[in-house]
Formats: C-alpha cells, sequence, structure tokens
C-alpha cells in the first residue's frame, strides 16, 4: 500500500497574525517541522500552500516534499484538502491512501503517523484519537476522496464525511495515540512573543 501524507499548509492565520507555515518554533519553521515529520512516516509527502505561498516556497526547506498552491486557501481548509486530493490522483504511481496532518501541530510525531498510516487501504478511513478526542492525522482511503470533496466545506474538512459514516456499523477506524503526540494547535501566539514581524 502506498501512503501519502498531505500537509495541509495554506491558512493566512488570522488568529495567530500570520501565516502559520512561517512561524518559527523551536528553531524551524511549523511547515519545515511538519514535512520532515511527514517523511519519516511515508515516502510520499504533499505539502499545500496558499497564503504567502511564494515566501514559504523561497524561505522554507520543503526537501522531500511536492508542493501544490491552493489559490482558494482564503475560503478556509476544505479547499486545501481538495487541492491535496486532487493531487494524489495525478500523483504517479497509484496512491491508496491520503494522510492528513496539520502545520500548526508541532507536537505531532513519525509515531503517530505510522500508527494511523498502518490501517491504509483504498476504502480504509481512520481518525487519531488522544483520552479519546478525535484529533488528526486522519486517514481517508482512496476510495473516499470523491465524497471528501464533494461534502468538504469551508474550515471543516473531512468532519462531515467522517461524522456520516461514524456510528454503530461505522466505517471509521479510531486509532488510540495518547501519548504518542502532542494534538496541541498553535491557535494564538504565546503570550508575549509578537504576532507578526
Amino acid at each position: 500500500m502506498t501512503t501519502a501524507a498531505v500537509v495541509l499548509a495554506a491558512g493566512g492565520g488570522r488568529r495567530y497574525g500570520m501565516p502559520k507555515a512561517l512561524v518559527e518554533h523551536e528553531g524551524s519553521l511549523l511547515v519545515e517541522r511538519a514535512v520532515r515529520t511527514a517523511r519519516a512516516a511515508c515516502d510520499v509527502v504533499l505539502v499545500v500552500l496558499g497564503a504567502q505561498a511564494v515566501d514559504v516556497w523561497r524561505t522554507a526547506d520543503l526537501t522531500g516534499a511536492t508542493v501544490l498552491a491552493n489559490k482558494d486557501w482564503e475560503t478556509g481548509m476544505a479547499s486545501s484538502l481538495r487541492t491535496g486530493l486532487d493531487g494524489l490522483r495525478g500523483f504517479p504511481g497509484t496512491v491508496d491512501a491520503a494522510l492528513i496532518t496539520l502545520v500548526d501541530m508541532p507536537g505531532m510525531t513519525p509515531e503517530a503517523l505510522t500508527a494511523v498510516a498502518a490501517h491504509a487501504a483504498p476504502g480504509a478511513l481512520a481518525v487519531a484519537t488522544y483520552d479519546g478526542v478525535r484529533s488528526h492525522p486522519v486517514l481517508l482511503g482512496r476510495d473516499h476522496w470523491t465524497g471528501v470533496i464533494a461534502t468538504a466545506t469551508g474550515d471543516e474538512g473531512a468532519r462531515r464525511y467522517l461524522a456520516e459514516h461514524s456510528g454503530a456499523g461505522g466505517e471509521v477506524t479510531e486509532v488510540d495515540c495518547t501519548g504518542l503526540a502532542d494534538p496541541a494547535d498553535l491557535d494564538v501566539p504565546p503570550s508575549g512573543v509578537p504576532s507578526a514581524p
């Protein structure tokens, strides 16, 4: 099975005050950290850029990742998810599943990505949980991409599609990643740190 990691890094970071892809965290940009983590778990990595895409592309070390630009990034995360999944459809060779991860989760680890990717199959749906709460990464098998693209709106991404396929007899596998990664996202700058140069 070929699993591709898709790093969603297109947002403008309105609450943060700057695109999160350009935020420095512990010595590297968040987008660099996300790509390195994804590469440690998957052979194929796509990163979707949007806000200040040219600046990110010029500034960040994205070695080993295929860069896609989402011209509709201002409409929300769903457009970036669509951009990533559409990009995988045109990828050389067949990708069986997409492992979706976010740029603003610096506590994500290769171990958490690998645990969820272990469920990869064209018909698979899987989501990481931390203390019973769903978060990222999310695994979307190729058979589901059309449905995800059709239902993703605004900042919801795949949430509605996953909800429709959950419940009794549902198709979504929950993968306990408690202790494997920190699911916290960086929504606002740490207090006392300027939000933009």
